[in-house]
């Protein structure tokens, strides 16, 4: 007969540890194992005879002695119900029963006399009680209250697991006989996994005493007993020597615990303690099963309202970004530009969209470096979906260390690509409070044995995010779903406008081309007649005069528009140029090429030392000629015109911009600036022909740049255009 004991167990493997098998009950019961069919005695606890009477020696010992527990366990259907409790008032015994394999067991606790209608009476104040309580905070402190006065115990605690398994003490009754352990953590080392499985499958279990003696199992012939009894479910399981030699060493001499099972997965214990050896009858264990489970319902309750109205919220978010997406011409840069939603869809800092060929971010990120190695490295896995408040634990060292986050969730956009939308929560530095160094083990000849100390250890946790709540979890899904939606429909509409599209801009080219190449010619001629027959009529009168001049000047004006038309059509067509570009020296040859436009002005032009550019020398020249011209003529009404012309450097691109002090533009018509035709002033006070700024975007965009423009009327006007660096095809990095 195996008998689990201190002298005996081997603690080094008390993880591995066959607690469900011990061989052995506590002496507050007593034990009998039973043929499941014949109900015929198998195996007995050695104290079934003074605890209960029964003499195993006798035939039909169950039939004779116990005729109400032998009926009830005929009719009973395990089946139907997982255990059966009969009162038998004559012994002043209460049995229950269970199924465990091919036998029944049988286990057997005194009767305590106590009121069962005062204790229905108490449940339903408690049933009110809880249903007072509008948080989960609340429902834990008046279960813990409810739980210390019904048993006696000195302490009651609620003890609820996190994502690892460590416990946390989040409510607390104590009436000062054992010391307080409300807001201290311990580790998950402390309850085994096959501890939590057991609570998980049985509920209540209780030790009225921490110094008891094992009662062995026995056979009733007396020879070895059934091996391998499965207790699981039993009420009486002597439980492991470790854990009693844990409860002596933090002071308890009884202890009870009930599990808070919630939605099917353990949730935590309520877990009672005593000063002195205590025990509480079956009647009010099973109220005590009664109010937890109660509490745990409320704790479903409460949750999954919360998570509804999170998620609600989420959805309105959600929406939001939807109907942004769904009008944008460019899906990702409206999405990062709705920054405050996009954070506020998971509660993050910081998000990034990584598309084939470029990496754009808002709010607080890592390096771009960091995030393409990041993406890489989920591709690489596989990954579509993941998740993490522990970065430093979770990714690879190069990849976790140094970076600016310590909290992500990312989902993949793309089967095929490395597209990635990716968002960012940083470090959230806290200090938790253990019951005892969670990482001390006292050894003692080779063995471990559980700590001693349970004094309050602090320990500063880094590297942690806030966790991310399945709502949000939940949003990200479906953002994703509705991004890669989106893309598909787009995609689909492209490739069948793609053709057509080609087509048109090839025709439209061609058109733009031939009619502006063939227009110059006429307005030439007309120019030039005009002048001849003004040097050949000497006797014209003013008027007329007046009248061939305006023919001269329209024609002079159309010739322009048609060059600069002329010019707009053969981007199209002209081949780049790239390479190194001297900015500083193409300005100033713009700037001497426009001194006939300075003559008789005040004009202060600052020119600050432009970083290099990459691309065509001919067309950035064209680029940089109307915004100095544009500049140079807006400043036209002011006494003393001031030019700003800058330039900066970035880790992806280089930014120029000119500035000025002319008449600017109000902003609500920032989108017509760069239009063809496209003027913001009255053609009467300013000549050109709208077509400058139109010029100036497409030979950016050609250069895979970007363009920008911002103003205030009457106070200037600035113009900024910027040019990524010399890179690689695949190099998304720079």
């Amino acid at each position: 007969m195996h008998v689990l004991t201190a002298s005996a167990a081997d603690l080094d493997s008390c993880a591995s540890e066959p607690i469900h098998l011990p061989g052995a009950i506590q002496p507050h019961g007593a034990l009998l194992v039973l043929d499941m069919h014949t109900r015929a005695v198998l195996q007995a606890s050695q104290n079934l005879l003074s605890f209960t009477g029964l003499d195993l020696a006798a035939d039909g010992v169950l039939a004779a002695s116990l005729p109400d527990l032998d009926s009830a366990l005929a009719a009973w259907s395990p089946e139907r119900s997982p255990s059966l409790q009969v009162r038998l008032e004559e012994q002043a015994l209460v049995a229950i029963a269970h199924r465990s394999d091919a036998v029944f067991i049988v286990e057997f606790e005194r009767i305590e006399r106590s009121g069962a209608d005062s204790l229905v009476s108490r449940l339903g104040s408690f049933a009110q009680l809880l249903s007072g309580e509008n948080d989960i905070a609340g429902s834990l402190r008046a279960c813990a209250t409810f739980v210390a006065e019904l048993t006696g115990f000195d302490r009651v605690l609620v003890y609820r697991f996190d994502a690892e398994w460590n416990g946390h003490v989040v409510a607390e009754a104590n009436n000062g006989g054992l010391p307080s352990y409300l807001d201290l953590r311990f580790p998950s080392g402390d309850i085994p996994a096959q501890a939590r499985h057991l609570y998980t499958i049985n509920r209540v279990r209780m030790i009225p005493d921490a110094s008891y003696q094992p009662v062995p199992i026995v056979r009733a012939d007396g020879k070895q007993p059934r091996a391998h009894l499965d207790l699981s479910l039993s009420q009486l399981r002597s439980v492991s020597p470790v854990h009693l030699e844990y409860m002596r060493n933090m002071g308890t001499a009884a202890s009870m615990s009930v599990s808070v099972i919630v939605d099917g997965a353990l949730w935590g214990l309520v877990s009672c303690h005593g000063a002195a050896p205590h025990g509480v009858s079956i009647s009010v264990r099973d109220a005590c099963d009664f109010v937890v489970q109660s509490l745990a319902m409320r704790i479903s309750a409460l949750e999954r309202a919360e998570a509804a109205a999170e998620s609600v919220e989420l959805a309105e978010v959600h929406s939001r970004l939807l109907t942004r997406m769904s009008q944008a011409q460019s899906w990702h840069v409206d999405l990062l530009a709705a920054q405050d939603d996009l954070l506020q869809l998971v509660g993050a800092e910081g998000a990034a969209i990584r598309t084939d060929d470029q990496i754009v971010t808002a709010g607080r990120v890592p390096e771009r470096a960091h995030i393409a190695g990041i993406t890489d490295w989920l591709k690489s896995r596989g990954e579509e979906f993941f998740h993490s408040s522990c970065l430093a634990a979770d990714l690879p060292q190069d990849l976790s260390s140094p970076i600016a986050a310590a909290g992500m969730l990312a989902i993949s956009l793309s089967g095929l690509h490395s597209n990635w939308l990716v968002w960012f929560r940083p470090e959230i530095v806290r200090t938790v409070k253990w019951g005892g160094d969670p990482h001390k083990l006292v050894r003692e000849a080779g063995r471990i044995h559980p700590r001693k100390s349970f004094d309050t250890w602090r320990e500063q946790v880094r590297d942690q995010s806030a966790p991310w709540t399945q709502s949000q979890i939940g949003a990200a899904r479906n953002l994703r779903g509705a991004i890669v939606g989106i893309v598909l429909r787009k995609a689909e509409e492209l490739a069948q406008l793609t053709g057509e599209l080609q087509r048109s801009n090839k025709e439209l080219e061609a058109f733009s081309y031939s009619v502006s190449h063939d227009l110059r010619a006429p307005f030439r001629h007309i120019v030039g007649f005009a002048e001849l027959l003004r040097s050949r009529e000497t006797t014209l009168d003013e008027k007329s005069l007046h009248y061939l001049q305006t023919i001269s000047d329209a024609a002079v004006a159309a010739g322009k528009l048609v060059d600069d038309l002329l010019n707009f059509s053969q981007l199209g067509r002209t081949a780049l140029s790239k390479k190194p570009v001297d900015m500083n020296k193409l300005v100033l040859e713009v700037l001497r090429s426009l001194k006939a436009e300075q003559e008789g002005r005040d004009i202060d032009i600052q020119v600050a030392d432009l970083p290099p550019g990459f691309g065509d020398a001919t067309l950035l020249r064209q680029v940089w000629y109307n915004l100095l011209e544009n500049a140079v003529k807006y400043t036209r009404p002011r006494k003393r015109a001031e030019i700003v012309v800058g330039g900066q450097s970035f880790s992806d691109q280089t930014v120029y911009s000119v500035s000025d002090n002319g008449v600017g533009f109000d902003m609500q018509y920032v989108s017509k600036v760069f239009g063809v035709f496209q003027r913001l002033q009255r053609a009467e006070d300013f000549e050109g022909t709208g077509i400058g700024l139109a010029l100036v975007r497409r030979i950016i965009e050609r250069h895979d740049g970007t363009v920008s423009a911002s103003g205030e009327v009457d106070k200037g006007a600035s113009f900024s255009f910027a040019l990524p660096l010399e890179k690689q095809k695949d190099d998304i990095l720079a």
